[in-house]
């Protein structure tokens, strides 16, 4: 069997052994995709537990006041977008200084304890406001370890032929949509809410112990092996399959997350994992997925930054869905169904922007510019994260 090496440009015969073993390795891959994207997506979809201890009422002088609001999806979206940044412009520091075993397998760690952590204080009776400031704290860590992770692995995933990136980026595209199932189940399975929450808690420890399990298996594997140390390493920070425009994090999920349902029941419990949660991930998984078959406008036309602009209608759409509590905006669509479409429609558009804007930034210059336009892409969509999940204060408070 002929395999093309790149490096020399000529043919080396590789035996079949080595060529079984890349499917294992695209295994591995598909898995550790889908590890590096846990952190955020889990406690993400978990924001109904972390609000429900936050925003409690307690009585006083025999009537019931309300605790002050701890705007949790807002800062934990912002704080899960600043690390992200500050990697962007550590990037070269890290990657020339820290060995990548140290880099990957140490984020994995690091990640699996504050997981580990997060699940334990699910039975700790704590103050709001230490249990607010332990919480933050923890997703600026994880997420600060989850950027390292992802751009390392990035980098290392890029030695090997370009199908195993599609395969990795497909495990990440798959990781909100499964942390939006673990919560449904965590809801179904009728358990009380602390148990629940625990259990919730405990899939991304077992998820993030078979991401390092898999990661250490990768050298074992001949096929890997044989790229991974026949070409010179240079890691790039790139995060495309985590960009969601600025648009999109001014209103997900720290105004999504509040949209209430008109009817009541069980139905209740389900409406955001469902609507909010599970139809953004799938949604925007697909309109990624439709970029590799399907690409309009072009690169050229003056219609793709219009239409990217557009985009801004969704954010007083979903700030007249049924966002309880609000002071000053009317709201306008009570009905679930609307919410459901408009978060469709925001959704794939999410997705399929980003991806297409990925795709083109490198090709709108000369190609010896090209890693160059991809760096700066990355940064000021990195910036553009951190901005538009900050927007989400001032947005909140108009509803």
């Amino acid at each position: 069997i002929l395999c093309l090496d790149n490096s020399m440009d000529t043919y080396k015969a590789v035996d079949c052994g080595l060529l079984s073993s890349g499917c294992f390795v695209g295994i591995i891959f598909f898995i550790l995709g889908l590890g590096t994207l846990l952190p955020w997506n889990f406690f993400m979809t978990a924001s109904m537990y972390f609000n429900n201890r936050l925003n409690t009422s307690e009585w006083s002088n025999g009537t019931v006041t309300t605790r002050k609001e701890y705007y949790f999806d807002n800062w934990m979206t912002l704080l899960s977008q600043l690390p992200l940044l500050l990697f962007t412009l550590l990037n070269s520091f890290l990657y020339g200084w820290i060995s990548e075993k140290m880099r990957i397998a140490g984020s994995l760690v690091f990640i699996l304890f504050f997981f580990i952590l997060t699940a334990v204080l699910v039975k700790i009776s704590m103050e709001e406001d230490r249990f607010f400031s332990v919480t933050m704290a923890t997703i600026w860590f994880i997420n600060s370890f989850g950027a390292v992770l992802q751009g390392s692995l990035f980098g290392l995933v890029g030695l090997l032929p370009q199908k195993y990136s599609a395969v990795f980026m497909s495990g990440q595209g798959l990781a909100g949509t499964f942390a939006a199932f673990a919560m449904i189940f965590a809801i179904a399975s009728e358990a009380d809410s602390e148990s629940a929450a625990l259990g919730y808690f405990i899939t991304p420890c077992v998820g993030t112990l078979i991401t390092l399990f898999s990661y250490m298996l990768l050298p074992k594997l001949e096929f890997a092996r044989f790229y991974l140390h026949s070409k010179s390493k240079s890691y790039e920070l790139q995060t495309s399959s985590r960009l969601l425009p600025t648009v999109t994090l001014s209103v997900f999920p720290a105004i999504t997350v509040d949209v209430k349902t008109v009817y009541g029941g069980k139905w209740e419990r389900y409406f955001i994992p469902v609507f909010c949660f599970l139809f953004f991930n799938m949604m925007d998984f697909t309109g990624r997925t439709v970029t590799v078959f399907f690409k309009w406008p072009s690169k050229d036309s003056r219609l793709f930054p219009l239409l990217v602009v557009c985009r801004v209608i969704f954010v007083p759409l979903l700030m007249m869905c049924n966002v309880q509590e609000r002071h000053y905006m009317p709201v306008l669509f009570s009905n679930d169904f609307i919410f459901a479409t408009i978060m469709v429609f925001f959704s794939v558009s999410s997705g399929y922007f980003v991806c297409l804007s990925m795709t083109y930034a490198p090709q709108l210059v000369e190609p010896k510019d090209a890693e160059t336009a991809g760096a700066l892409m990355t940064f000021f969509l990195a910036l553009g994260l951190s901005l538009g999940a900050a927007l989400s204060f001032p947005l909140r408070f108009l509803v």
